[in-house]
This record gives structure tokens, C-alpha cells and sequence, in this order.
């Protein structure tokens, strides 16, 4: 594997007892050797940082380098380009970076042009609260996570944000080492995602006029309800999507869309109440709650739509894995309606819940032909695992642990440690409208996605752990932020960090330092920890 340096140009080191930069940083990294000597380097704007010439995601990575340090950018001259990348880091991790600070300057060695973007980061965080005069004590420092999968989930369908603000919420899974931002773009609220082939998908079902008011208020009479009388609109173009997709990948952050199947589809069905075993009609959703209205799984629309709209997802989006959701989808329609029941006899199937594989089945076969391989809920195991399905799971980790043994790839996200719609304060008057439930800092913190009794074999197959944020009662982009931050700090050292290397209150300390640069970077926080 070719391995990938930055340099920074420096000619000023001094010597010095006092360092003010300890390079303790979250996610922390997993060797910092600090010289006894006490030398340091002096850190100011205007210097140089180079990047091997033919490399044009290490410019990029340069250019970031500039745009937090206030230094200038060159390509490397081609000898000294070979000599660099040659003292690259040995590791199995693509995201593996080492960091020397000496007496010639800083390089930031990585395995691969995402280890030298980390390394960035880390030295950033390292001097990002210094005002002054900067100094950096001789040191190597290194880091590797210990998952593959690296995930944020964010709910764009229960209320729409727009793309300056997507934008922002990348900023910050970059600065935490998130490398996958999962993107909910639909649900029975509201359908965020343009597509060509049906033009008035999204320009219908992306409207909902009101929205009910309190905590699952209506799910059992939404008739005698009580609403807002506040519209949500707005949906993605292609066009923004494709953007935002760009924006991810220079951070080096995969985005794993996901539209729901076969449940959390009113917002369409709305549009075309045909899909629907009823016929409908349907509108847009403006409660909060799981629908007994499905997609028809006997309808052979059904399966035209949903290749019509997973073809244009995968056109817009690169990544391998796409979310097919799966979850919270009752099948009490498929009991009583004929067309299903048909296609349960016609198949061969003895339940409902094999129903279900089918149509997974059956998509997982279309985007196998694009080169994806899909992602659901753990409600995907009910009746039975597609081929190369991967499992998120929610409810538990029961479900992911059915699944690793089965070797299924998992990515572990229960309630109990991941829900960030979960308030983080026992007073709730103290903190914003959250949906319910109690997730403190310290809770997520402790969270170990590896359950002990997998055998060694079997706990492979866990890739990695991953917050959500529903978005029921998240009205605006400050109260996502809230919600979000400080627990994304404590979940990255999840997902970087071995068990025996985590410290709840030695990882308090250093979240003070983080927390001052959220400030400077303007991020709402929480500053309350239970």
C-alpha cells in the first residue's frame, strides 16, 4: 500500500519546560510520545505546508491544512516527494496516521490519504483553542480506530434542513472522525429525495401542512388531535444531493442513504395511493407513530417504484451500502389483503414476515447489479436475512448478535447507548423538547458494541457503531446541534478507542478543551453532564 505524507514547513524550535500543547484529544489517539527534552516549535500563520505533487486528494488535504493553521500550500518537490512516502506508516488501517513534531517540522504520515486527513484533525484539535503563540512540544503521536464503520444518522424527513446546514452537520462528524453519515430522506412525514422519473414525488409528498403538537399526541385519535399551523416543506435536488455527496468525500465521509421499505411510506403513497393495499387515499403524515399502511407487497408496482427510485438513489450516491430501513413495518394489511395473499401462495411462503424477505430479496438482487449491498433495521431478521444484507440494530443488540452469528456485517446502534433524540438532563425543563427516554453522557460513553459472547470469529462481523438523531421534535438545525453535542464526542472514543483504553473521567477533562473549541467553531452544546 502506497502510504501518503504532508509536510509543514517550519524553521523556528526552541527550547522550553512549559508545553502547552499536550496533543490529548478526542478521539484520543493511541501513542503520544512527548520529548523529555522540552524542545518545541513555534506554530504561526504564513508557513508552508506541501503535499506530493501528483496527488489530488493530498492537496485537498493541504488545502485544509491552510485553512486551520493560516499557511500557504505547495507541491513537494518530486525527490523529496519519493524520499517522504517512503517513510509511510505500516498498517492494516487505511485511517491508521502518525504525527512527528521535530526539529525539521511536522509531517503527518497516513496508510492512505484518509489517515493523513485524521492526523490533520488531531493537530488541529491539539492548538485549535491557542490565540497566540502556539507551541508544539517535539512528540509522535499516533492513532488508529478500531472500527471500519464510523456512523452518524440524521432524520430529514420528520423536519427538513437545509444544505448549508447538512454542510455544518458534515463539518462536525469530520472534526470527531465520523466516516459514514446516514442520511434518512424519507418517511410517512415527509419525502425528501428528487426523483426525475417521478416529478411529483417529491414535489407532493414533501409537504406536510401542520404537525401535531406534544408527545405522540393523536397516534390513538389523531381526529381529535391538535396541530401547529406551520407547513413543512422542502426537499433535496439532485443537484444539491450530488454536491453534498462531494462536500462528504473530501472529509473522507461516506453518506449511506436511506429511503424506508416497505413501511414509513405514506408520504409517497400520498402520491400514489395504488401502492397501498387499500388504494386510499392517503395524505402526508402529521403524527408521529408507526402506520399500519405498507407498500403492497403483491402489487407488481410496488417493486417498479422502488427500482425506479433505488436506480436514481444509486446514481446520485457512490457509496457501497444503501439503507432499505425495514423496520416498524406491520403486516396486518397483507393478512387481509387478496393481492398479497396471492403472492404469499404463489411464492410459497408460510408467514408475512417472509413477505417481507422477498421484496428485500428482490432488491437487494437489483442494487447487487449496481455494485451496492443493502443495510436494514434488525426487523430484517424476522423473516429471514437476504443473502449479503447488513443489519443495524436498534433494539437491542440482540439482533446484531443473531446476524454476526449468521455472518452478517453489523453496525451496532441500540436505544439504550445511540438515541440522541433521548433527552440528556433528568430535568427536561432544563434542556430542549426531546421525544423521550434518558441517554447521558456518561451512558453512551460506556457503551461496548462488542457483546462479550460472540466467539472471536463471530464478533467480526460487528463494523462498527453509530448515533441517530429522529428528528420528531427537532425543529431547527441549533436544536439538532444540541442534541448532538457533547454525546458525539463520547460516542467517536467508542468508535475509535479499545475498551482498556477509555477513561470516563479522564475523557471529561479533555472534552473541557473540546468544548472551548466548539464555542470558537459555533456549535450549540449541551454543557450539563449526568
Amino acid at each position: 500500500m502506497k502510504k501518503q505524507l504532508l509536510s509543514f514547513l517550519f524553521g523556528a524550535f526552541c527550547l522550553s519546560a512549559v508545553a502547552e500543547v499536550d496533543y490529548r484529544v478526542i478521539p484520543l489517539p493511541q501513542q503520544i510520545d512527548i520529548d523529555a527534552s522540552g524542545k518545541y516549535m513555534l506554530l504561526s500563520k504564513g508557513m508552508t505546508v506541501c503535499y506530493p505533487a501528483d496527488n489530488a486528494q493530498m492537496k485537498r488535504n493541504a488545502e485544509f491544512a491552510a485553512e486551520y493553521f493560516g499557511m500557504t500550500v505547495k507541491a513537494a518537490d518530486k525527490k523529496g516527494a519519493d524520499v517522504n512516502l517512503m517513510l509511510g506508516l505500516k498498517s492494516d488501517s487505511p485511517d491508521a496516521y502518525v504525527i512527528t513534531v521535530g526539529k525539521k517540522g511536522i509531517t503527518i504520515q497516513g496508510a492512505s490519504e484518509s489517515g493523513v486527513f485524521y492526523g490533520i484533525q488531531t493537530l488541529r484539535k491539539s492548538v485549535l483553542n491557542e490565540t497566540d503563540e502556539i507551541r508544539l512540544p517535539f512528540a509522535m503521536i499516533s492513532g488508529t480506530p478500531r472500527f471500519s464503520y464510523r456512523g452518524t444518522e440524521l432524520d430529514c424527513a420528520r423536519h427538513f434542513f437545509p444544505v448549508a446546514f447538512i454542510k455544518k452537520f458534515i463539518d462536525i462528524l469530520a472534526l470527531h472522525g465520523i466516516n459514514r453519515f446516514h442520511w434518512h430522506l424519507t418517511d410517512d412525514q415527509g419525502w425528501r429525495f428528487e426523483v426525475k422519473a417521478l416529478p411529483e414525488l417529491a414535489k407532493k409528498a414533501s409537504v406536510r401542512p401542520c404537525t401535531i403538537i406534544g408527545k405522540n399526541i393523536g397516534l390513538s385519535d389523531p381526529d381529535n388531535a391538535i396541530y401547529d399551523d406551520t407547513p413543512e416543506t422542502g426537499y433535496y435536488t439532485q443537484e444539491e444531493m450530488r454536491d453534498i455527496v462531494r462536500y462528504a468525500a473530501e472529509r473522507y465521509i461516506t453518506i449511506v442513504p436511506e429511503i424506508d421499505l416497505p413501511g414509513h411510506m405514506i408520504a409517497a403513497m400520498s402520491v400514489y395511493p395504488e401502492l397501498g393495499c387499500t388504494g386510499g387515499p392517503y395524505k402526508v403524515w402529521g403524527i408521529w407513530g408507526v402506520a399500519d399502511d405498507v407498500l403492497c407487497a403483491g402489487n407488481p408496482q410496488t417493486l417498479e417504484f422502488l427500482k425506479t427510485v433505488y436506480g436514481e438513489l444509486c446514481d446520485i450516491f457512490p457509496g457501497e451500502l444503501i439503507h432499505i430501513g425495514g423496520d416498524e413495518s406491520p403486516r396486518v394489511r397483507w393478512k387481509s389483503c387478496p393481492k398479497c395473499q396471492a403472492k404469499m401462495q404463489a411464492l410459497g411462503l408460510k408467514d408475512e414476515a417472509q413477505l417481507q424477505t422477498y421484496i428485500n430479496k428482490e432488491m437487494e438482487a437489483f442494487l447487487s447489479k449496481r455494485g451496492r449491498q443493502i443495510i436494514g433495521w434488525d426487523e430484517t431478521l424476522e423473516g429471514g436475512l437476504s443473502e449479503k444484507a447488513a443489519v443495524m440494530s436498534w433494539r437491542g443488540y440482540e439482533g446484531g448478535k443473531a446476524a454476526a452469528k449468521l455472518h452478517h456485517q453489523v453496525v451496532m446502534t441500540p436505544t439504550s447507548h445511540c438515541y440522541f433524540d433521548y433527552y440528556q438532563l433528568q430535568n427536561r425543563d432544563a434542556q430542549p423538547l426531546g421525544i423521550g427516554g434518558y441517554l447521558p453522557l456518561s451512558k453512551v460513553y460506556s457503551m461496548e458494541p462488542v457483546p462479550e459472547d460472540l466467539t472471536e470469529e463471530e464478533a467480526k462481523y460487528i463494523v462498527g457503531a453509530q448515533c441517530n438523531l429522529w428528528t420528531e421534535y427537532m425543529l431547527s438545525p441549533s436544536h439538532v446541534e444540541f442534541m448532538l453535542l457533547p454525546r458525539l464526542a463520547a460516542m467517536s472514543e467508542v468508535q475509535w478507542l479499545m475498551p482498556e483504553a477509555k477513561n470516563y473521567d479522564e475523557f471529561l477533562g479533555r472534552l473541557a478543551l473540546l468544548e472551548q473549541s466548539y464555542r470558537r467553531l459555533g456549535y450549540k452544546f449541551c454543557t450539563a453532564y449526568e
